[in-house]
């Protein structure tokens, strides 16, 4: 097996993270990029110091600088435009998270022993080691919908399980830390730029499934991700998560089911608050 087999590209988007970002590139070199590893900070017009910090410190690392906030999925399909196309895999990567390079090198590896996978990703952590909830999920459906209501409004319980140990085939899993197969990738085509934020990854893999590949969450591998709490304290991202979820609807779903989505929404908004 060849170097770069080994490897994956990691794209970071970054927009006004600048000590996260620092500590995030920190754990990740110099030890992945003298293997092979490419790493990309794309950074969303950050008014903080963030991509002169990069420029200055990490000048190993391919800075791409945007000009405005183009989003989570044109941001990062940015840097994965300019990854190394001999490269098999591509990495998400938030910028609040803390990760060790052996956690992502256990990742390829994966990769490398599961061919039908197109995308996998680690249990994600909050920082007192606890599994983070939205790590993984189902396809939104409106049946899902309700019954992940029912079961958090009334039961008083998350619908899955954050805590297994368990390999899982699963719809779709989060973007804060997403190695993806460039085969797949050239087959299905990068993230939808539609969307501003959320539901990117639920549309990327539920297209890397329909391609005929397989999604895992692997709960063997973890990393540390701080953030997750936007979406309750952030009423415009309240906005972006449900424009964004009836555009999922109106791309993958017929018209009963954008229905149902309207029936459904109020309940759902009150589970997510």
């Amino acid at each position: 097996m060849n170097t770069l087999s080994r490897t994956a590209s990691i794209i970071i988007l970054n927009y006004n993270t600048c000590n996260l970002l620092s500590q995030v590139l920190q754990s990740l070199s110099p030890d992945l990029l003298v293997t092979g590893w490419q790493v990309i900070v794309v950074d969303n017009a950050s008014t903080d110091g963030s991509p002169d910090m990069v420029a200055r410190d990490f000048p190993e690392v391919q800075l791409i600088r945007s000009a405005e906030n183009l989003g989570f999925a044109r941001g990062n399909n940015l840097g994965i435009r300019a990854a190394n196309p001999d490269i098999p895999y591509v990495l998400l990567l938030n910028s609040d998270t803390i990760v060790k390079p052996a956690s992502l090198t256990a990742l390829v590896r994966f990769m490398d022993a599961h061919p039908t996978a197109g995308a996998v990703s680690p249990r994600l952590v909050r920082p007192d080691g606890t599994p983070q909830p939205h790590a993984f999920g189902s396809d939104p459906t409106p049946v899902y919908l309700l019954w992940r209501g029912f079961n958090q409004l009334i039961l008083r319980r998350y619908l899955h399980d954050w805590a297994t140990e368990q390999l899982l085939p699963v719809d779709w899993v989060s973007g804060a830390c997403l190695l993806v197969r460039r085969a797949a990738i050239e087959q299905v085509g990068l993230l939808d730029e539609h969307i501003f934020m959320y539901f990117e990854d639920n549309d990327w893999c539920l297209r890397i499934r329909k391609a005929g590949w397989k999604v895992y969450y692997n709960p063997q591998v973890e990393i540390i991700h701080l953030g997750g709490q936007s979406l309750k304290k952030n009423p415009k991202a309240q906005n972006a998560y449900y424009d964004s979820l009836v555009y999922f609807y109106a791309k993958h779903y017929g018209r009963m089911a954008q229905w149902l989505l309207r029936l459904v929404l109020p309940l759902y908004r009150r589970v997510n608050r």
